[in-house]
């Protein structure tokens, strides 16, 4: 039937290359990763393949599922998983998403695996809980050679071996995180699970307690905390024992979450369970410390791959939809709408790539990377992430009714967004982290503004805006009042390095449009608001390549 006929709707959106996005590949040739270039082509051309995306679907749309038990009564506590999940998790760990870095060490490395988490994070954002908490575990358990000696190479291994069998006869391992408790949240120190030396002689201590929010609990390995005489100390817990037997970890429940669907999040009861130090007792937090800011870049890159992944949907949507006569992307409003969430975008990403390129110098001993990537990342990790929630959500209605809709993929990236504000400290946490950050070290906050001022004098708004943060800094001395004006802080730190970034990096047209937008006020509450004299078509163009 002629009522039937279908038109004015965009294609669907594949055989793209992720990958093909100049601030992502500026940023890999000029801080070092340029080799790594045509593997990280390649990971974009399956981020963006119709397979992929369908593999992403059937992941979402089939969730692990808890089987507690077998069939005759025997406790069996596994979690059954999706085979797209296993094939995507495949996929990133034959890249080396999850470990490369300490397995190939060398100028760049940290910032390639940056630039693949960026990309492969776009097709399906679940599965990258446990690959970055491999990716963060392998730095954290070095605090005890020992350990590391034996389970590091099979935490960097490019096998993805799944299935609950002794990590050391594996041929590859995955590695999750259980710190927080129901009474503590982020106040790791206090929870109440306890550790007590097992008195076997093999240096093994047994724990009991509760964890309120551990994921990805089939991970071969796990670093808990739990309290000892000492204090709160880091551990090292196999899912199965070496002579086969399950650890003493008990699966209460999966929590049933938002998003991140495809990932499985428990409670764990932890019932006389073995477990090795790490590092030092009474040491704990000092220890997994490292784990936490490494998942935290994880989660400023992610949310800044849930913005290019929603942004890349509407610029489609717009290039194909005709309204009022005119593809959407011609339409005055809409090119505002769409050139100020490329800005952010942009924005976002050269923010989690400079970072990246902090850590690979500082691990060769640059102690100003060092104190830029501290700071930098307490207070990115605040207000990137608190972006990306709004950044899809209106993403998201650029593709208006079409957009609400499950198959268009949008309302998944949509509750997938609040999660990496969330996990590694929530908002508060990670503004309180900036105050302890230069209260701790106040060379933080020179690199800081060092690295901004690499481009002083190159744009009035981002010098005012330098000026005026400086004096803002005065706060600082007033411990009550600089926690009050906390959040306020780390998003001015965030949006002055970004401005210099984009000034020193990116084309006029994006630079322009966030200074003028983010830094100098001519900008309203909602994104479209750009001002007048905004070259929207250079930064459109600049998005659309």
């Amino acid at each position: 039937m002629a009522t039937h006929e279908v038109f004015n709707q965009a294609p669907p959106l594949t055989g793209f290359t992720a990958a093909d996005e100049p601030a992502l590949l500026d940023a890999v040739r000029r801080d070092g990763a340029g080799e790594g270039e045509a593997e990280l082509r390649e990971l974009g051309e399956l981020a963006g393949s119709a397979e992929t995306q369908e593999l992403a679907r059937q992941a979402e749309e089939n969730p692990p599922r808890l089987r507690s038990h077998d069939r005759y009564g025997h406790r069996i506590d596994e979690v059954e998983f999706h085979p797209a999940w296993h094939s995507l998790m495949t996929t990133a760990v034959r890249h080396g998403l999850h470990a490369a870095p300490w397995a190939e060490p060398g100028a760049g490395a940290h910032l390639l695996r940056a630039a693949k988490f960026y990309v492969w994070s776009q097709a399906e954002a679940g599965h990258g809980c446990p690959v970055s908490m491999t990716y963060a575990a392998v730095p954290a358990l070095r605090a005890e050679p020992a350990l590391a000696a034996l389970y590091e190479p099979l935490l960097a291994s490019r096998v993805y071996d799944f299935g609950l069998r002794p990590p050391l006869g594996k041929a590859g391992l995955i590695a999750g995180m259980s710190m927080t408790e129901k009474q503590g949240g982020s106040d790791v120190r206090a929870n109440t699970t306890r550790a007590v030396p097992d008195g076997g002689g093999d240096g093994t201590y047994r724990l009991t307690g509760h964890k309120w929010f551990t994921s990805a609990p089939m991970s071969d390995v796990f670093l808990t905390l739990a309290q000892t005489e000492e204090g709160v100390t880091c551990f090292l817990l196999p899912r199965v024992l070496p002579d086969g037997s399950r650890n003493a970890l008990r699966l209460q429940r999966l929590k049933d979450k938002l998003g991140n669907r495809s990932n499985a999040s428990s409670e764990i009861e932890y019932e006389d369970a073995v477990g090795w130090r790490v590092g030092e007792a009474g040491r704990g937090v000092r220890t997994i410390v490292e784990m936490v800011n490494m998942t935290r870049l994880d989660c400023v890159l992610g949310s800044a791959a849930a913005m290019r992944a929603g942004l890349r949907q509407a610029l489609h949507h717009a290039r194909h939809r005709r309204a009022f006569g005119a593809p959407l992307l011609e339409q005055p409003l809409m090119r505002n709408v769409l050139a100020d969430l490329a800005v952010e975008s942009e924005a976002a990403t050269v923010l989690g790539l400079r970072l990246a390129a902090a850590l690979d110098r500082s691990l060769a001993g640059d102690e100003r990377e060092a104190a830029l990537r501290r700071l930098g990342l307490a207070a990115g990790k605040y207000h990137v992430c608190k972006r990306g929630s709004a950044h899809v959500g209106e993403a998201l209605e650029c593709l208006g009714g079409n957009g609400y809709v499950e198959e268009s993929g949008m309302p998944r990236l949509y509750r997938e967004a609040p999660l990496l504000s969330l996990w590694e400290g929530s908002g508060n946490v990670a503004a309180l982290d900036v105050l302890r950050a230069v209260a701790k070290d106040p060379a933080t906050l020179d690199a800081l503004l060092a690295e901004v001022d690499a481009a002083a004098g190159a744009d009035r708004h981002l010098d005012a805006a330098v000026a005026a943060l400086r004096k803002d800094l005065a706060v600082l001395s007033d411990p009550a009042a600089a926690q009050l004006a906390a959040r306020r802080l780390a998003e001015r730190l965030t949006l002055v390095l970004q401005g210099s970034l984009l000034v020193r990096h990116s084309t006029p047209a994006v630079a322009d449009a966030f200074c003028a937008s983010r830094l100098g006020g001519e900008w309203g509450h909602a994104y479209g608001t750009l001002p007048p004299g905004t070259d929207l078509g250079g930064v459109l163009e600049r998005a659309r390549a």
